[in-house]
């Protein structure tokens, strides 16, 4: 017998009402993530994903979590799929855990750096990786009612909770390192309220380190808020006042991070990449040299690497597609500037606890300090970010039809005239056009990144 759907799965949804952006789908709780949404999604992944092993749940702290999680949970079951749900867990956990246990695929529910009315969900492959296209294009079908006939699931899924699964996460994590030890390190970890408060302490207090923790414990109603990877105020101002080597702020779900140094100075995915690339190119361990970076990686990192007889591939922004890169390129190491960063030793999952603890026993083994590999590092382009708010999402991803922003960025790039250069693109998870300019001067920089930005408000948000 043949189904389109099953009667508990409701209507389909509105074509392009909801689709697969650069980290999965996001959006507002309530509004675009809804339990409805939640329990078609969990259906439609259980069908799509390979008939083979049970679909491993994690979720971060976010209080729309378990509402969530229930519903992609009843929806997996629905579709004949054995569940184990992982509870609160870094996103890379899942992953590693369908790789571990041989599973069908994951999702992992949380919306990352955005604030905690928001919330997501990733999905995973049997590989461990993000769905390429194609599954997401057969999910979204189905979500719309657009699939072909299905055979009926002969009997349904069993759900468990699988919390202790999250140990052999921990044990990789603290193999990653081999016999480093991190004894008379003294380290600041802001932990946001999210995934990261599951194991981040007690690692780095299990290699030895002094550790001082900032937002510590999982609340899903202030996860994000003035902390974290995307405000690294708090950590600058303990980092200062206890003197620490060196501090790590993660994101709601601890798959990316960005540190600071003893100085109070940012240490982005750029200069996390340079580090470790440099630690891999002394191994013989980085193939021909490459590096995976994207589009927003700075030009000042590029020209260095390549003075030190290096190559810097550039992709898209998505760990995805550097994902997809990596592989194509048989590359070792690669990452974006927000401080996503893949390497092939360790299971090309995002992941800002293992890349915390890769930096810290770098340094550690350097005998130095962050600060004095940062004076030594390259010196990057001053670069500015603009974020404005489209809320049409057609106008937004088809920005280049807006005569005057193309001409005014086709301006800017012939105006620099190669000491810099113009990225303005669509958000992939929020309602933002991202326009972004770099270049040896800093005057530069200011006067195109306001003038695009009003130019892009001003056309793109008209009536």
């Amino acid at each position: 017998m043949a189904e389109q759907a099953l009667p508990l799965l409701g209507h389909p949804l509105a074509a392009g009402s909801v689709r697969f952006g650069t980290d999965g789908i996001r959006g507002r709780v309530g509004s675009v993530i809804t339990p409805a949404l939640a329990l078609q999604l969990g259906y439609w992944c259980g069908r799509v994903l390979p008939q083979q092993g049970p679909i491993l749940l994690g979720s971060d702290s976010r209080s729309s979590g378990p509402m969530l999680v229930a519903a992609l949970a009843a929806g997996l079951t629905a579709a004949g799929r054995d569940v184990l749900d992982l509870g609160l867990c870094p996103t890379p956990a899942v992953p590693g855990a369908i790789r571990a246990l041989g599973g069908g695929g994951g999702l992992m529910v949380s919306a990352s750096h955005n604030p905690p009315h928001d919330n997501g969900i990733k999905v995973f492959g049997a590989c461990g990786a993000k769905l390429a296209r194609t599954e997401q294009a057969a999910i979204e079908a189905g979500l719309i009612g657009a699939s072909p006939a299905l055979e009926a699931v002969p009997a349904n899924g069993r759900l468990e909770r699988r919390p202790d699964l999250l140990e052999a996460y921990r044990q990789r994590l603290l193999a990653s390192v081999g016999e480093a030890r991190l004894e008379g390190c003294r380290l600041v970890l802001d932990l946001c309220w999210g995934s990261a408060t599951s194991c981040g302490e007690a690692l780095f207090r299990e290699l030895g380190a002094e550790v001082t923790v900032l937002h510590g414990q999982p609340d899903g109603t202030r996860i994000n808020q003035g902390c974290g990877s995307t405000h690294l105020e708090p950590l600058r101002a303990a980092v200062l006042a206890q003197g620490a080597h060196m501090g790590f702020a993660f994101d709601g779900d601890a798959d990316r991070m960005l540190a600071v140094d003893g100085r109070g100075r940012m240490v982005d995915g750029d200069q996390i990449l340079y580090l470790w690339g440099q630690a891999l190119m002394a191994e013989g361990a980085l193939p021909q040299n490459r590096i995976v970076a994207t589009v927003m990686s700075n030009l000042g990192f590029e020209r260095a690497w390549q003075a030190r007889g290096g190559v810097l591939e550039r992709t898209d922004v998505g760990d995805q597609y550097v994902h997809a890169a990596m592989e194509d390129l048989g590359a070792a190491l690669g990452g974006e500037q927000s401080g996503h960063i893949l390497s092939a030793r360790h299971g090309m999952s995002g992941d800002g606890l293992l890349t915390a603890l890769q930096v810290a026993s770098l340094i550690q083994a350097s005998g130095g300090s962050l600060a004095d590999w940062l004076e030594g590092s390259f010196q990057p382009y001053p670069q500015k970010l603009v974020n404005v708010t489209v809320p049409s999402r057609e106008r937004r991803s088809d920005w280049q039809a807006c005569d005057p922003l193309r001409q005014a960025v086709e301006q800017a790039e012939l105006a620099m005239a190669g000491s810099g250069r113009v990225l303005v693109r669509a958000s992939g998870t929020e309602p933002l056009l991202r326009v972004m300019v770099e270049a040896a001067d800093p005057g530069d920089v200011d006067h195109w990144s306001s003038h695009l930005a009003a130019l892009a408000d001003q056309h793109l948000n008209a009536v």
